[in-house]
């Protein structure tokens, strides 16, 4: 997240700024709070809030309606697709895919009248990994890298890398490729990427691109 630019001005300033200094580009309909830090190339698109202490890395891009809450961190390359909400607690590496109105989670027992902001779970979703629409994140449980959470999946448990999970509560059916596609592996546990043709080898319960 090198080159990364601090918000520190008057929000009303901010429409002059990144028009000098053409880092990002934040849509009039944004709201990015003083105190939050962006990284050049990121896009973030309208009506979506970029809360203080927050950092973005480079070459993300941010689409409508999502939030963003303090001290989230995203790495460079992530995609967060429209009404997605990322809340205290999580990290997301690089290449980060979340998909339209995904949902994380940072405390396991809300209730509205006690105040639990110390009690905040966090979550880390590893590099590469996607999270699919309508899925849901309970805190406190990481997302494996280049793990593939499906459409609508509810995680209530750690997901290894590599792996493909489904369902509410969400299991898991299978693994995949960096480049997303189900792995078959043969009699000696290994499998090809369809389309990349990078090879993977299964070995006790877990999986690994061999190199």
């Amino acid at each position: 997240m090198n080159n990364a630019c601090k918000i520190s001005l008057p929000l009303h300033c901010i429409s002059f700024y990144k028009t000098i200094v053409m880092d990002f580009f934040i849509h009039p309909t944004a709201v990015a709070d003083e105190g939050c830090s962006i990284g050049r190339g990121t896009k973030i698109w309208h009506f979506s809030h970029i809360m203080t202490s927050c950092v973005i890395g480079e070459n993300c891009n941010i689409g409508q309606n999502v939030v963003i809450s303090p001290d989230v961190v995203l790495g460079n390359n992530c995609k967060v697709q429209n009404n997605v909400s990322v809340y205290t607690g999580v990290i997301c590496e690089d290449d980060v895919f979340l998909g339209p109105s995904c949902v994380f989670t940072n405390v396991i027992n809300p209730r509205s009248a006690v105040n639990r902001k110390n009690e905040y779970r966090k979550t880390t979703v590893g590099k590469g990994a996607s999270i699919g629409a309508n899925a849901t994140i309970v805190c406190g449980h990481d997302i494996g890298r280049y793990a593939f959470v499906g459409a609508g999946a509810v995680v209530t448990r750690t997901v290894p890398d590599y792996a493909l999970v489904v369902g509410n509560p969400a299991r898991q059916t299978g693994w995949v490729s960096e480049y997303g596609h189900k792995l078959s592996f043969n009699e000696h546990n290994r499998a090809v990427c369809p389309e990349s043709k990078q090879e993977y080898e299964l070995s006790e319960g877990r999986v690994r691109r061999i190199k």
